[in-house]
């Protein structure tokens, strides 16, 4: 076992004080050492209950015959991060989490690792440590909150964000305002729609990491505490097989699970963070891939905020494992491909029955023939930028208008509740990218007042930044290159006509090439106020969106 490295011989005497300082017995030494990475604490909803969820692992592992051990790792609440300076901080810390979990799980030679996370940049970051360590690794999420319920409809934290936009609309009272707060966020867990955090434990499944009902299953149900039990229990077992990360996360598992992305309508999020885990697992995963899965997966969910349902409708017509056998009707998935159950895809999911086809399309009737998010290229984004078409009204899959310029989200919101963007426009965001903001901030809070205000159907939102799951409309984000490395964006003047066709894929700024060259000469990108500390560090290491915003490795990019 690895863990003998610090367990076994003459040598590791002084280790084993060490371990006898920490209450472990003899009979536990001789068990494999399983590290418990929990992200819980208490200012983020979706992981006040992970104390539960390692607890219940901690018991499952000891039940298998193995020697649980807990550390820690970050998180951050993007919902309370939004629309501030912390938003800065949301992304980074993905990086942070991988960087911090290398060093705990090498430094301390852990046989196996229990991942508990639960929000957005949690999932990604503890799947690239996963696949940068390499040792048998599973995860168990702390689950979905439940839906609020407000006037007998279901609502969740993006009905929140676009309630304070009608209230700036006057379409909303402050009563009515207040009534959602009270209600839309009701129990713990990640919020309650196909937002980043839910859509990267959905995505855990598909890409093997996970057991059945890691994404779906609601934070408050105890069928989560026994799957997190069951998730102790096989680490062991993985551990004795010695199935590790990069045994799972192979070229064919990602293809999975991006096309499992589409069939959802994930968050765009899924596109900077699938890469990122793909580069971390030695897998190259661009942005062209993702137009050819599109082409050929149908969508087949519409939850929250493109549709009606949430996550435990979901949960309850199947979960990610019904979705995958509609999949596999058309061969689109590769069932061949080993999961951390000990078994391979095709044989997960071979009896697993679509209960609700109206939460889980059949494949024969999607919503649409091709998938939920849509990389669109052209002048103005000439690495490719990203919307989550399933997210779009018919009326705006095309769409032309005057760009209305800014330098940051704060000048937009202004001007979106301050009633100066009408009917038709193109709001443009720039200097919001991983290097311009740094951190690539999220833009929900100019999109839900653009919808709150009853104009999601008739303007358009485009960022090198990045929309929140909870996003909906023509709201086009990662355009690349960013403004802060002189991309196309960063010459967008006020009034420059801009054209967008989602279904072709195209993002154009209507200029002719000879005023777009005369527009760069002397230019200056805006100056980052950000001047120490880790955003600094940030800023120099990060790459581009177009390929998942990694940081820069000496020697290889």
């Amino acid at each position: 076992m690895k863990s003998d490295n610090v367990k076994t011989g003459t040598q590791q005497a002084p280790h084993r004080s060490l371990f006898n300082a920490l209450g472990f017995t003899e009979e536990e030494r001789k068990r494999p050492m399983i590290g418990i990475v929990s992200s819980y604490n208490e200012i983020v909803p979706g992981h006040m209950n992970l104390d539960k969820i390692v607890e219940a692992v901690k018991m499952g592992v000891a039940m298998a015959g193995g020697m649980p051990v807990v550390f820690p790792a970050i998180a951050v609440c993007d919902g309370i991060a939004m629309g501030h300076i912390g938003m800065k901080y949301s992304l980074v810390t993905r990086d942070l989490i991988a960087d911090s979990t290398e060093c705990m799980a090498i430094a301390h030679q852990f046989d196996g690792l229990v991942m508990v996370p639960n929000c957005d940049k949690n999932v990604p970051g503890l799947l690239m440590a996963a696949a940068r360590v390499n040792v048998p690794t599973i995860f168990v999420s702390g689950g979905p909150m439940l839906a609020g319920h407000v006037k007998g409809q279901k609502r969740s934290l993006s009905s929140m964000f676009e309630a304070v936009g009608a209230v700036a609309a006057n379409k909303m009272t402050m009563e009515e305002l207040c009534e959602f707060e009270e209600k839309v966020c009701p129990t713990c867990g990640s919020c309650s729609g196909m937002y980043t955090a839910n859509s990267m434990n959905c995505l855990t499944e598909a890409l093997g990491m996970g057991l059945k009902g890691n994404g779906t299953i609601p934070a408050v149900y105890s069928e989560r505490i026994r799957l997190a039990k069951h998730a102790g229990m096989q680490i062991v077992e993985l551990v004795n097989k010695n199935i590790c990360p990069r045994d799972i996360m192979t070229k064919e598992a990602f293809l999975n699970a991006l096309t499992t992305d589409m069939a959802l309508g994930c968050s765009t999020n899924s596109m900077l963070h699938l890469p990122a885990i793909a580069h971390e697992a030695g897998v190259e995963l661009n942005l062209e891939i993702a137009n050819e899965l599109s082409a050929k997966t149908p969508n087949l969910c519409h939850l929250a905020p493109a549709g009606p349902t949430y996550m435990e409708d979901l949960n309850e017509a199947g979960g990610v494992y019904a979705v995958l056998k509609e999949l596999s009707k058309k061969n689109l998935l590769n069932l061949d491909v080993m999961t951390v159950t000990g078994k391979t895809m095709g044989e997960n999911i071979k009896n697993s029955i679509n209960l609700n086809p109206e939460v889980i399309r059949p494949v024969e009737n999607p919503y649409s023939q091709t998938g939920g998010i849509a990389v669109l290229k052209g002048n103005l984004a000439p690495e490719g930028s990203v919307v989550k078409r399933s997210a779009v009204v018919a009326e705006m899959m095309e769409h032309a208008g005057p760009a209305r310029v800014f330098d940051c989200e704060e000048d937009a919101i202004a001007a979106i509740k301050g009633g100066k963007i009408v009917a038709g426009d193109v709001v443009v965001i720039r200097y919001e990218g991983p290097k311009g903001g740094p951190g690539m901030r999220e833009m929900l809070n100019p999109t839900s007042a653009i919808a709150g205000m009853g104009l999601g159907a008739s303007v358009a939102l485009i960022t090198d930044g990045r929309f929140s799951g909870a996003s909906r409309g023509a709201s086009i984000g990662h355009v690349s290159p960013e403004a802060a490395l002189g991309g196309p964006i960063a010459f967008v003047h006020e009034g420059d006509m801009i054209h967008i066709n989602i279904n072709e894929n195209l993002i154009e700024l209507l200029v002719d090439d000879e005023e777009l060259e005369k527009r760069k000469v002397g230019f200056v990108p805006k100056e980052t106020d950000i001047k120490s500390g880790y955003l600094l560090r940030y800023r120099e290491l990060v790459t581009s969106a177009a390929n998942g915003a990694v940081l820069k490795v000496p020697g290889k990019n």
